[in-house]
Protein backbone atom coordinates (compact mmCIF):
# COMPACT_ATOMS: atom_id res chain seq x y z
CA UNK A 1 0.00 0.00 0.00
CA UNK A 2 1.15 3.47 -0.96
CA UNK A 3 -0.23 6.55 0.00
CA UNK A 4 -0.27 9.66 -2.29
CA UNK A 5 -2.24 11.99 -0.84
CA UNK A 6 -3.39 13.46 2.91
CA UNK A 7 -5.62 16.01 3.97
CA UNK A 8 -7.81 16.97 7.22
CA UNK A 9 -11.61 17.59 6.35
CA UNK A 10 -11.65 18.94 9.30
CA UNK A 11 -10.01 18.82 13.04
CA UNK A 12 -11.08 14.88 13.59
CA UNK A 13 -10.74 13.36 9.86
CA UNK A 14 -7.40 12.39 8.18
CA UNK A 15 -8.47 11.14 4.38
CA UNK A 16 -5.80 9.15 2.84
CA UNK A 17 -5.55 8.49 -1.31
CA UNK A 18 -3.31 5.35 -1.64
CA UNK A 19 -2.84 3.19 -4.29
CA UNK A 20 -2.29 -1.06 -3.94
CA UNK A 21 -1.20 -1.95 -7.36
CA UNK A 22 -2.89 -0.81 -9.74
CA UNK A 23 -5.97 -0.42 -7.50
CA UNK A 24 -6.75 3.10 -6.27
CA UNK A 25 -8.39 3.81 -2.64
CA UNK A 26 -9.45 6.12 0.18
CA UNK A 27 -8.79 5.75 4.18
CA UNK A 28 -10.42 7.86 6.27
CA UNK A 29 -9.26 7.62 9.99
CA UNK A 30 -10.06 9.89 13.25
CA UNK A 31 -7.00 12.71 13.17
CA UNK A 32 -6.42 11.73 16.84
CA UNK A 33 -7.08 8.58 18.16
CA UNK A 34 -6.22 6.64 21.71
CA UNK A 35 -6.21 3.26 19.92
CA UNK A 36 -6.78 1.32 16.90
CA UNK A 37 -10.14 1.75 15.34
CA UNK A 38 -12.63 -1.11 13.76
CA UNK A 39 -12.92 -0.68 10.37
CA UNK A 40 -15.89 -0.73 7.94
CA UNK A 41 -15.05 -1.26 4.44
CA UNK A 42 -17.48 0.91 2.02
CA UNK A 43 -18.81 -0.42 -1.12
CA UNK A 44 -20.52 1.52 -4.33
CA UNK A 45 -21.86 0.78 -7.69
CA UNK A 46 -19.27 0.56 -10.35
CA UNK A 47 -19.93 4.28 -11.09
CA UNK A 48 -15.86 5.47 -10.18
CA UNK A 49 -14.48 6.92 -6.92
CA UNK A 50 -14.65 10.50 -8.40
CA UNK A 51 -18.83 9.68 -9.28
CA UNK A 52 -19.59 8.19 -6.13
CA UNK A 53 -17.21 10.71 -3.93
CA UNK A 54 -19.47 12.93 -2.46
CA UNK A 55 -21.69 9.78 -1.29
CA UNK A 56 -18.75 7.93 0.03
CA UNK A 57 -17.50 10.88 1.64
CA UNK A 58 -20.73 11.50 3.38
CA UNK A 59 -20.75 7.86 4.77
CA UNK A 60 -16.92 7.85 6.12
CA UNK A 61 -17.31 11.21 8.18
CA UNK A 62 -20.61 9.68 10.06
CA UNK A 63 -18.26 6.23 10.60
CA UNK A 64 -15.22 8.26 11.81
CA UNK A 65 -17.89 10.16 13.97
CA UNK A 66 -18.75 6.52 15.65
CA UNK A 67 -15.12 6.13 16.28
CA UNK A 68 -14.62 3.93 12.66
CA UNK A 69 -12.00 4.04 9.96
CA UNK A 70 -13.69 3.95 6.60
CA UNK A 71 -11.92 2.75 3.38
CA UNK A 72 -12.74 2.41 0.10
CA UNK A 73 -11.53 0.61 -3.32
CA UNK A 74 -12.02 1.05 -7.34
CA UNK A 75 -13.69 -1.55 -8.83
CA UNK A 76 -12.65 -3.12 -11.66
CA UNK A 77 -13.23 -1.41 -14.89
CA UNK A 78 -14.42 1.83 -13.28
CA UNK A 79 -13.01 5.25 -12.65
CA UNK A 80 -9.25 5.49 -13.85
CA UNK A 81 -9.06 1.66 -14.68
CA UNK A 82 -8.38 -0.16 -17.60
CA UNK A 83 -11.82 -0.45 -19.03
CA UNK A 84 -13.66 -4.31 -19.16
CA UNK A 85 -14.59 -4.89 -22.74
CA UNK A 86 -16.87 -7.98 -21.00
CA UNK A 87 -18.55 -5.69 -18.64
CA UNK A 88 -18.89 -3.06 -21.07
CA UNK A 89 -20.63 -5.07 -23.33
CA UNK A 90 -23.35 -6.47 -20.65
CA UNK A 91 -23.64 -2.53 -19.55
CA UNK A 92 -24.85 -1.91 -22.92
CA UNK A 93 -26.93 -5.19 -22.84
CA UNK A 94 -28.57 -4.52 -19.81
CA UNK A 95 -29.39 -0.68 -21.08
CA UNK A 96 -31.06 -1.96 -24.56
CA UNK A 97 -32.96 -4.23 -23.04
CA UNK A 98 -34.50 -1.02 -20.13
CA UNK A 99 -34.94 1.33 -22.87
CA UNK A 100 -36.75 -1.16 -24.77
CA UNK A 101 -39.14 -1.90 -21.59
CA UNK A 102 -38.07 -5.29 -21.70
CA UNK A 103 -37.52 -8.22 -18.80
CA UNK A 104 -33.90 -8.50 -18.08
CA UNK A 105 -32.63 -11.96 -18.18
CA UNK A 106 -30.40 -13.85 -16.62
CA UNK A 107 -28.11 -14.70 -19.61
CA UNK A 108 -27.58 -10.64 -19.00
CA UNK A 109 -27.81 -10.28 -15.24
CA UNK A 110 -24.40 -13.10 -14.51
CA UNK A 111 -22.43 -11.34 -17.34
CA UNK A 112 -23.08 -7.98 -15.98
CA UNK A 113 -22.46 -9.44 -12.19
CA UNK A 114 -20.56 -12.17 -11.91
CA UNK A 115 -17.38 -11.57 -13.37
CA UNK A 116 -17.18 -8.46 -11.35
CA UNK A 117 -18.09 -9.94 -8.10
CA UNK A 118 -14.95 -13.08 -9.17
CA UNK A 119 -12.56 -10.04 -10.00
CA UNK A 120 -13.58 -7.60 -6.90
CA UNK A 121 -13.65 -9.51 -3.96
CA UNK A 122 -9.85 -10.80 -4.23
CA UNK A 123 -9.25 -7.26 -4.51
CA UNK A 124 -11.06 -6.37 -1.10
CA UNK A 125 -9.23 -8.84 0.97
CA UNK A 126 -6.18 -7.50 -0.36
CA UNK A 127 -7.07 -4.18 0.55
CA UNK A 128 -7.94 -5.86 3.89
CA UNK A 129 -5.04 -7.83 3.89
CA UNK A 130 -2.88 -4.29 4.07
CA UNK A 131 -5.30 -2.05 5.75
CA UNK A 132 -5.39 -3.87 8.94
CA UNK A 133 -1.50 -4.14 8.79
CA UNK A 134 -1.47 -0.48 9.85
CA UNK A 135 -0.88 0.78 13.40
CA UNK A 136 -4.20 2.93 13.78
CA UNK A 137 -6.52 0.03 12.55
CA UNK A 138 -7.55 -2.59 14.58
CA UNK A 139 -10.63 -4.20 13.19
CA UNK A 140 -12.83 -5.82 13.81
CA UNK A 141 -14.44 -5.60 10.37
CA UNK A 142 -17.67 -4.65 9.05
CA UNK A 143 -18.80 -4.08 5.45
CA UNK A 144 -21.01 -1.54 4.19
CA UNK A 145 -23.30 -1.03 0.88
CA UNK A 146 -21.96 -1.81 -3.03
CA UNK A 147 -23.15 -3.99 -5.43
CA UNK A 148 -25.22 -6.11 -2.97
CA UNK A 149 -23.65 -9.59 -4.50
CA UNK A 150 -20.17 -8.25 -3.58
CA UNK A 151 -21.43 -7.60 -0.24
CA UNK A 152 -22.55 -11.77 -0.30
CA UNK A 153 -19.41 -12.83 -1.70
CA UNK A 154 -17.70 -11.49 0.58
CA UNK A 155 -19.50 -11.68 4.08
CA UNK A 156 -19.32 -15.87 2.89
CA UNK A 157 -15.78 -16.35 1.94
CA UNK A 158 -13.77 -13.36 4.71
CA UNK A 159 -13.91 -14.66 8.02
CA UNK A 160 -12.33 -11.42 9.26
CA UNK A 161 -15.75 -9.20 8.53
CA UNK A 162 -18.02 -9.50 11.29
CA UNK A 163 -21.49 -7.80 10.05
CA UNK A 164 -22.48 -6.17 7.17
CA UNK A 165 -25.07 -3.45 5.72
CA UNK A 166 -26.32 -4.23 2.91
CA UNK A 167 -28.05 -2.26 0.73
CA UNK A 168 -31.10 -4.40 -1.43
CA UNK A 169 -31.06 -4.00 -4.69
CA UNK A 170 -29.00 -4.12 -8.11
CA UNK A 171 -29.39 -7.02 -9.90
CA UNK A 172 -28.50 -10.55 -8.52
CA UNK A 173 -27.96 -13.47 -10.18
CA UNK A 174 -29.73 -16.83 -8.99
CA UNK A 175 -26.26 -18.26 -7.97
CA UNK A 176 -25.94 -15.95 -5.50
CA UNK A 177 -28.80 -16.84 -3.75
CA UNK A 178 -27.55 -20.16 -2.68
CA UNK A 179 -24.66 -18.68 -1.29
CA UNK A 180 -26.54 -16.02 0.72
CA UNK A 181 -28.38 -19.45 2.45
CA UNK A 182 -24.49 -20.00 3.76
CA UNK A 183 -23.86 -16.32 5.00
CA UNK A 184 -23.95 -16.54 8.84
CA UNK A 185 -22.85 -13.20 10.11
CA UNK A 186 -25.40 -10.47 11.41
CA UNK A 187 -26.99 -8.72 8.66
CA UNK A 188 -28.55 -5.27 8.21
CA UNK A 189 -30.50 -4.56 5.22
CA UNK A 190 -31.90 -1.29 3.86
CA UNK A 191 -34.61 -1.21 1.25
CA UNK A 192 -36.54 1.93 -0.77
CA UNK A 193 -39.77 -0.16 -1.27
CA UNK A 194 -40.51 2.12 -4.31
CA UNK A 195 -37.14 1.70 -5.99
CA UNK A 196 -37.73 1.90 -9.78
CA UNK A 197 -34.59 0.24 -10.76
CA UNK A 198 -34.67 -2.99 -8.99
CA UNK A 199 -37.31 -5.64 -8.08
CA UNK A 200 -38.76 -5.65 -4.45
CA UNK A 201 -40.14 -9.43 -4.32
CA UNK A 202 -36.45 -10.88 -5.71
CA UNK A 203 -35.20 -7.90 -2.73
CA UNK A 204 -37.12 -9.58 -0.21
CA UNK A 205 -36.77 -13.57 -1.63
CA UNK A 206 -33.04 -12.71 -1.26
CA UNK A 207 -33.28 -11.56 2.39
CA UNK A 208 -35.32 -14.60 3.12
CA UNK A 209 -32.65 -16.47 1.70
CA UNK A 210 -30.10 -15.37 3.91
CA UNK A 211 -29.00 -18.06 6.35
CA UNK A 212 -27.86 -15.50 9.33
CA UNK A 213 -29.76 -16.19 12.56
CA UNK A 214 -29.72 -12.40 13.21
CA UNK A 215 -30.86 -10.48 10.03
CA UNK A 216 -32.66 -6.88 9.83
CA UNK A 217 -34.99 -6.02 6.97
CA UNK A 218 -35.14 -1.88 7.35
CA UNK A 219 -37.71 -0.86 4.06
CA UNK A 220 -38.40 3.12 3.77
CA UNK A 221 -40.77 4.34 1.56
CA UNK A 222 -39.36 6.60 -1.85
CA UNK A 223 -36.91 5.41 -4.29
CA UNK A 224 -33.53 4.50 -4.89
CA UNK A 225 -31.88 8.09 -3.89
CA UNK A 226 -34.19 8.73 -1.13
CA UNK A 227 -32.81 6.69 1.96
CA UNK A 228 -33.53 8.56 4.98
CA UNK A 229 -30.89 9.62 7.84
CA UNK A 230 -33.04 7.45 10.34
CA UNK A 231 -32.13 4.53 8.45
CA UNK A 232 -28.49 5.10 7.86
CA UNK A 233 -28.95 6.12 12.10
CA UNK A 234 -29.81 2.29 12.57
CA UNK A 235 -27.28 0.84 10.32
CA UNK A 236 -25.17 2.71 12.27
CA UNK A 237 -26.36 1.68 15.79
CA UNK A 238 -26.25 -2.03 14.02
CA UNK A 239 -21.82 -1.70 13.75
CA UNK A 240 -21.70 -0.23 17.30
CA UNK A 241 -23.31 -3.42 18.88
CA UNK A 242 -21.25 -5.57 15.89
CA UNK A 243 -17.74 -4.07 15.72
CA UNK A 244 -16.67 -2.93 19.35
Amino acid sequence: MHFTSERHLDDSVLEREFTLGEIPGILWTPASASAPAPLILLGHPPLGLRTMYPRLVGRARHAVADGFAAATIELPGSGDRPRWAAAEQARADLRRAMEAGEPVGDEIIDALVLPLVERSVPEWQAALDALLSLPEIGGPVGYSGGVISIGIRLALVEPRISAAVLFAGSLVPAAMFDEARRVTIPLHVLLQWDDEGNDRQAALDLFDAFGSKEKTLHANMGGHSGVPQFAGDAAARFFGRHLR
